[in-house]
C-alpha cells in the first residue's frame, strides 16, 4: 500500500513535556514569545510537541529552531510510523542546550520527509530589567 501523508494536527513549543502515570502528556510552559532582559539566554531543555494523524506509512520528521537570519539554533529529528489511517503519532523533540543570541523573530520549522509542513514565529523580545529591591529608611 502506498504511504498516505499525514496531517500535522498540532505543534506546540514548550519548556517541558511530562508523561503522566496513565500515559497522558502534560505540556509545561507553553511558549508564544521569549521575553528576556538581555542575551544570550540558554535553555537547558526546549521541547517541540507534535501530533500527526490521518496518514499511513513510515515518515521522518525533522524540526529546527531558526534565528532571525534563518541560521539554525537547534534541531532534532525522529522517524515514526502510522499503521492505520485512524491512528495518530505524537512526537516530542528535545532541543537541549539551545542558545538564543539575537533579538527578533525566530521561527520553528517542521519538515516531514524533507517537505516543510509548518513554520511559525517565536518572537524574542527585550524587556526592562526588573527593579532591584531597595531598602528605604524612615
Amino acid at each position: 500500500m502506498q504511504p498516505i501523508i499525514p496531517d500535522l494536527q498540532s505543534a506546540v513549543l514548550c519548556e517541558d513535556v511530562r508523561t503522566e502515570v496513565g500515559g497522558s502528556q502534560t505540556l509545561v510552559g507553553v511558549i508564544g514569545a521569549i521575553p528576556v532582559p538581555q542575551l544570550p539566554i540558554g535553555f537547558f531543555k526546549l521541547c517541540l510537541w507534535t501530533r500527526w494523524c490521518g496518514g499511513f506509512g513510515r515518515f521522518h520528521q525533522a524540526s529546527r529552531l531558526l534565528d532571525p537570519d534563518d541560521e539554525t539554533v537547534a534541531e532534532a529529528a525522529i522517524d515514526f510510523e502510522l499503521r492505520e489511517i485512524e491512528g495518530s503519532a505524537t512526537n516530542v523533540h528535545f532541543f537541549g542546550g539551545a542558545q538564543i543570541k539575537k533579538f527578533g523573530v525566530h521561527h520553528v520549522e517542521i519538515n516531514l520527509d524533507g517537505d516543510m509542513h509548518l513554520r511559525f514565529p517565536v518572537p524574542v523580545v527585550q524587556i526592562s530589567q526588573p527593579p532591584q529591591n531597595t531598602v528605604v529608611d524612615d
